[in-house]
């Protein structure tokens, strides 16, 4: 049982109580350096900015090769309900696994847990070199669909039954009279 208290949904806004559980991935590649100290990071300012009176209790749960290792799969399914139910997560950087299975776990998490959001905040901090001419005016939020297009994960090997469909679909629905290398094109 992981000490702490969930975060909660209450009318439509997150109830973050002072001593929430986030779980984590640690990740793979250079997931295992960087994620302890993300987590040395956030403990520190969280201890600044409140006087030990907030705390996140961490809870590690598996993903990607750790996970594999452990139990046989990439994503158990534990591990997207713990993040389902704990509304705040974070994650390390994951592998895709190579010939077969699951084609991104990155994808996976996306589109299990309705990830469609990339949000990136843009801000200027004094004393960092900049090439505008004003960088203190710069304060902008860029957001970026997460889960469609090039992030859908919809993919087929070239020759396949899928792929003939596509291009017959493309061809005979949509007009497309030249699909260049269509016996070699993956979709």
């Amino acid at each position: 049982m992981v000490e702490g208290t969930r975060v909660s949904m209450v009318e439509g806004r997150l109830s973050v109580p002072d001593d929430p559980i986030v779980h984590y991935i640690e990740g793979d590649g250079i997931g295992v350096d960087i994620t302890p100290v993300m987590i040395e990071v956030v403990d520190a300012a969280i201890e600044r900015a409140y006087g030990g009176t907030r705390r996140i209790h961490w809870n590690e749960v598996l993903a990607g090769q750790k996970a594999f290792d452990a139990t046989g799969e990439w994503m158990p399914a534990e591990t997207l309900e713990a993040m389902r139910i704990g509304l705040v997560s974070i994650k390390g950087p994951l592998t895709t696994p190579v010939g077969g299975g699951i084609r991104s776990l990155n994808v996976a998490l996306r589109q299990q847990l309705d990830l469609f959001a990339c949000v990136r905040p843009i801000r200027w901090y004094e004393g960092t070199p900049s090439p505008v001419r004003d960088p203190g005016a710069v304060d902008m939020i860029i957001f970026r669909e997460n889960s469609e297009d090039v992030y859908a994960g919809i993919e087929w090997e070239a020759g396949s039954a899928e792929v003939q469909k596509v291009i017959d679909f493309l061809q005979n629905e949509m007009g497309v009279e030249k699909i260049r290398f269509p016996a070699t094109s993956g979709i």
